[in-house]
């Protein structure tokens, strides 16, 4: 393997790292333990949160929402072009089309969702050809940690 790739998934792994640690966090709030980070082509962070639907009565409060609105606030721009998100579960829909509109370039996600995946294992929003951008995908980094948080989380909240 040449170094290049193994820096790659190194990265990948680092910044998935932090995303689970978001999540982490979220979980310890009570809210559903997903976290998601933002960062540009420098490998700069200009984001990192976790869930905050409960907390913050919002919806759409998910960790990838909650990271593109601070990800653009911290840029001035709501088009976040040559960025990668990071984001412990595949996103939902609603993630995945305001990645589309974001301009995201990359995501990154670790385990699947096969309840409400909206990229690949539901829908493939960003991914089918049929919106004006397209979004980059790579799966399954980290994806038995990332799994692991939301099944021990729900065990424990059904007791």
């Amino acid at each position: 393997m040449d170094n290049k790739l193994i820096s790659a998934i190194e990265r990948d792994e680092n910044f998935m790292r932090m995303a689970l640690e978001e999540a982490r966090k979220a979980g310890e709030r009570g809210e559903v333990p997903v976290g998601a980070v933002i960062v540009d082509e420098q490998q700069k962070i200009l984001a990192a949160a976790g869930n905050n639907s409960i907390g913050g009565s919002d919806p759409a409060g998910h960790a990838e929402m909650v990271a593109l609105r601070a990800a653009g606030k911290k840029i001035g721009n709501y088009r976040l072009l040559n960025t990668a998100l990071y984001v412990t579960i595949e996103p939902c829909v609603m993630c995945a089309g305001a990645m589309i509109h974001a301009r995201v370039g990359r995501l990154v996600y670790g385990a699947s969702d096969p309840k409400a995946g909206g990229v690949a294992s539901c829908y493939q929003v960003g991914g089918d050809g049929k919106l004006n951008h397209q979004l980059n995908v790579e799966s399954g980094v980290l994806a038995e940690e990332c799994a692991e948080l939301l099944t021990s989380f729900f065990k424990k909240k059904r007791g």
